[in-house]
């Protein structure tokens, strides 16, 4: 497994997580051909799953997931001096309507893409565990999840391709992967309005969603180079 979070109390990790399984969309409305979605039925973390996703103090900031606390969402725009990078850039806002299994629309047809990785910082495989980390804050009003994959996408790349080392590690990779029935969990983390989540998203399968959620939620984010602990942690 290769999704590393950091918690200190097992039982709050486990009362706002859950895992499901992934399955490929097909001809799905909205959706694009091949995208990879949860396949639902999610399920309790239990105590021996949660126990290996968590991150010791040797795993590197940069690969490291944060589920963290910004409750005075009027200081976002100092956010980036104030977590300790002065060259971190605010990507901006996302909305997402209420129910949606997953949130990111590919912006020139507006169908949504699935679990996806980012490509920021354009790495190529030697290079894709060092981009930078996202940072996601729920503005509000509903509940936002964030869903992210436990195959980080280095390990996705080896898997489809014989000639790996000479590859950009890509969002096509892992429908690839998918596609040929290799094992991949969806993990489904709650943000509260004002809560958030540091992740590596150049290396890790993510989404967001409001499923089952009645109430709309507006994300911004940020991307960055910041150590760990920056921000209070939820768990």
């Amino acid at each position: 497994m290769h999704l590393r979070i950091a918690f200190h109390d097992l039982s709050a990790l486990q009362a706002r997580c859950e895992v499901s399984g992934v399955r490929t969309a097909r001809s799905e409305p909205g959706y694009e051909n091949g995208a990879v979605v949860p396949a639902g039925a999610w399920q309790p973390l239990g105590d021996t799953l949660a126990s290996r996703l968590r991150a010791t103090d040797r795993t590197s900031a940069g690969r490291v997931v944060e589920t963290v606390e910004l409750r005075d969402t009027d200081t976002t725009e100092m956010l980036p001096g104030l977590l300790g990078d002065p060259e971190a850039v605010c990507l901006g806002r996302a909305a997402g309507p209420a129910e949606a299994l997953t949130t990111t629309r590919n912006h020139q047809d507006g169908r949504r893409i699935g679990l996806h990785v980012d490509n920021w910082d354009k790495l190529p495989y030697r290079e894709k565990h060092r981009g930078r980390r996202r940072l996601c804050l729920n503005l509000g009003p509903g509940t936002w999840y964030i869903l992210l994959g436990d195959v980080d996408i280095r390990a996705i790349c080896r898997t489809v391709h014989d000639d790996h080392e000479r590859q950009y590690p890509h969002t096509d990779d892992l429908r690839s992967y998918v596609a040929r029935h290799e094992p991949l969990r969806c993990f489904r983390i709650r943000l509260a309005p004002g809560e958030g989540c540091i992740a590596p998203t150049e290396l890790m399968p993510h989404d967001g969603s409001t499923e089952d959620q009645p109430e709309p939620s507006t994300a911004a984010f940020w991307l960055g180079r910041w150590p760990r602990g920056v921000l209070p942690s939820l768990i």
